[in-house]
């Protein structure tokens, strides 16, 4: 450890906070309180199945509990799921997911460490895969792991009741995820396993096969599942509801401003240090100062003060003074793709990079989501004249200027 560990008076609200639920918080006292006396940091393990490329702002609600465990000298073990991960986790899902081929489990692996380390110490980091062991695995292995739990303590997950009440199948290989979750428990000696509320159950097996193994059952904690955009359903990338580490500046904060007012509590709870006292004083204030404060601590954390204020500044001259912004791209159009200096709206969109299709496209215009020079497009039959070089604007952040080569304009092809 780099410095003395705290007392466990001062580590215990901080990592309380947010929390749902904490099985066994006495233990856990007890726990905190012999690692001071001994100096020795409590191993606290998360596990990561990389079954796709990026990480979201839910993602991070868990990892920043994580990283406050390495602020106060514990051991951060991260297990990403080399096995795991090429079966597939059946929480939330209501039918069975594709298996990975353990080629996408590697690639989105390295994305995941990567965009891990915007949060946690990279540097106090233990980093195992779980393949290391389950892949080792023989046949008389996995048949003695399987017989340490039973169907019925299986059936009482509320996700397989309601699949069997929806006559939707299970696979009996969907069993098996608790149990190689819990045995990685076991592998690490893990003290605490942290992850979201859908992940209680899993964690509650690690403790089973830990006690089975003669080893001090884990404390579970689990903290909450984040809203995404649409204010409905926990942030997603199916659902298109998220908000990726890898969002440049600008559209990070512009995406965290949209987000539904009801949501800036949890926001401001799970993802800043910034006391309740604050929280409450920022809430009572107006609603758009106190998001724009949210989202300039969010991209000032994952891409530097600089950025966020260059974004706040950007958000601002859009929409709060409704100017258009310096940097917009110009795109210059070759002469064949636009006869006569005219081009159809629904490609011109596609042409710009704002949509990836012409019924992408279309959509965009039907839901009234393109602007042309600040008027809004009704008509999906439209041509649009390139000899002005127009302004192209789709939805509140995205802007172009479209030019024709047989105009004689000397734009800038910046897609």
């Amino acid at each position: 450890m780099n410095q003395p560990m705290p007392p466990p008076s001062e580590q215990w609200d901080v990592l309380l906070r947010g929390v749902v639920d904490c099985v066994q918080q006495e233990d856990l006292k007890k726990r905190l309180e012999k690692a001071y006396q001994q100096q020795r940091p409590l191993r606290v393990k998360l596990g990561l199945d990389p079954t796709a490329p990026d990480i979201h702002l839910g993602h991070t609600v868990v990892l920043r509990k994580l990283r406050q465990f390495q602020d106060f000298g514990h051991q951060a073990i991260l297990v990403i799921g080399g096995a795991t991960a090429v079966l597939g986790d059946p929480t939330g899902k209501d039918k069975m997911r594709p298996s990975l081929t353990a080629e996408e489990v590697q690639a989105n692996a390295q994305t995941y460490l990567d965009q891990a380390a915007k949060v946690l110490d990279a540097s106090r980091l233990e980093v195992v895969n779980n393949g290391d062991w389950f892949l080792k695995f023989g046949f008389q292995e996995f048949i003695q792991l399987s017989s340490r739990m039973t169907v019925a303590r299986m059936l009482e997950r509320e996700l397989f009741q309601r699949r069997m009440k929806q006559g939707n199948p299970i696979g009996i290989h969907e069993f098996l995820y608790p149990l190689l979750q819990g045995w990685d428990s076991v592998e690490i000696r893990s003290d605490v396993e942290l992850g979201g509320t859908d992940q209680l159950f899993n964690l509650l097996v690690g403790r089973d096969l830990q006690e089975q193994a003669d080893q001090a059952p884990q404390v579970c904690m689990t903290m909450p599942l984040l809203v995404g955009l649409d204010g409905e359903k926990k942030m997603s990338k199916s659902l298109g509801n998220y908000i990726g580490l890898t969002f440049e500046p600008q559209d990070m904060f512009g995406k965290v401003m949209s987000i539904p007012d009801a949501l800036m509590r949890t926001y401001f709870l799970l993802l800043t240090d910034l006391d309740e006292a604050e929280i409450d004083r920022r809430l009572a204030g107006h609603p758009r100062e106190a998001k724009g404060g949210l989202a300039e601590i969010i991209v000032t954390w994952l891409h530097g003060s600089a950025a966020a204020a260059q974004s706040r500044e950007h958000f601002n001259q859009v929409f709060q003074r409704k100017e258009v912004p310096d940097d917009i791209p110009e795109i210059e159009l070759a002469e064949e793709e636009a006869s006569g200096g005219a081009m159809w709206i629904v490609p011109l969109v596609v042409r710009l990079g704002f949509a990836k299709s012409n019924g992408e496209a279309r959509r965009l215009i039907q839901g009234r989501g393109v602007k042309i020079d600040g008027d809004v497009v009704e008509d999906l039959d439209r041509q649009v004249d390139l000899t002005g070089r127009p302004l192209v604007q789709v939805g509140k952040r995205r802007f172009a200027r479209a030019g024709w080569a047989g105009s004689g304009g000397s734009g800038r092809d910046r897609p």
